[in-house]
């Protein structure tokens, strides 16, 4: 099985596509692993050679102890790609994996050649928001949050429409580590890079959900409007936009990428 051994960690990937193509990186969301992505596969390898991974705590990849932040898992990154011999990327991040986008859009602009942030914001949620969730799954596991995630990463027409891919996504976040979660939802709640977006200066598109409770389109123009020169698309969806309205998902994304 691939891992990147990083200092204190052990980053699980898979490579799909061309090897002679240039290389596009996605990133999970909380409480989810590269199988997320699955739905972007066919279209993409046809233009990328994709690289997909488990962020820290998610997955099969390791789960460090103690709390996260963005930044560590930004770095983590940059460390896979240092393991990987590879020095410039496309990232495409959705919501936790954007938040690594953004630090990483803000602090390691010379590894992008463009960036997709999806489904994501700058700050998300109040710390007794996130403490709370935290509190929760310490106390009853992951099965004691799913139900509740579920219902803000799908839309109700959606899950009644789509019973088996609501049950997958379900099911990753049920099987998700409890530990790596946690550790994972501190660094949500102590992230707040309002203040360093107009620091991105690579080619940036910012794409929501019009029905994206956790991450509304107010978010996502928050972005547009401090990301220099940032595109904006909006899709309709809910959190798991790249699911939900994969078609439409897929076709803004391709045509930024491939402009």
């Amino acid at each position: 099985m691939p891992f990147a051994k990083l200092p204190d960690v052990q980053l699980y990937y898979e490579w799909s596509g061309p090897e002679n193509s240039p290389v596009l990186l996605f990133s999970n969301s909380l409480g989810t692993h590269l199988h997320m992505w699955d739905l972007q596969l066919e279209e993409f390898t046809r233009h990328f050679r994709v690289l997909r991974y488990d962020t820290r705590g998610h997955g099969q990849s390791g789960v460090s102890p103690g709390s996260y932040s963005i930044k560590q898992l930004g770095r983590d990154v940059v460390g896979l790609l240092d393991s990987l011999r590879i020095d410039r990327i496309h990232f495409c991040g959705l919501s936790m994996g954007g938040m690594i986008g953004m630090f990483l859009g803000a602090n390691a602009a010379k590894r992008l050649n463009k960036l997709v942030l999806c489904n994501t914001a700058a700050k998300i949620g109040t710390a007794k928001t996130w403490n709370t969730r935290i509190q929760t799954v310490k106390k009853g596991g992951m099965k004691a949050v799913a139900s509740g995630v579920i219902e803000r990463w799908l839309t109700p027409s959606y899950r009644s429409a789509h019973p088996a891919t609501t049950q997958a996504a379900l099911a990753m976040l049920e099987t998700a580590n409890p530990k790596g979660y946690v550790a994972c939802c501190a660094a949500v709640r102590d992230m707040d890079q309002r203040k360093s977006l107009s620091k991105i200066r690579v080619p940036c598109l910012v794409l929501t959900g019009a029905q994206d409770p956790v991450t509304p389109p107010t978010d996502a123009h928050f972005l547009t409007q401090h990301i220099p020169g940032a595109k904006y698309a909006e899709v309709p969806a809910a959190h798991l936009s790249n699911i939900e309205a994969r078609e439409d998902f897929n076709r803004h994304v391709l045509q930024f990428l491939l402009a």
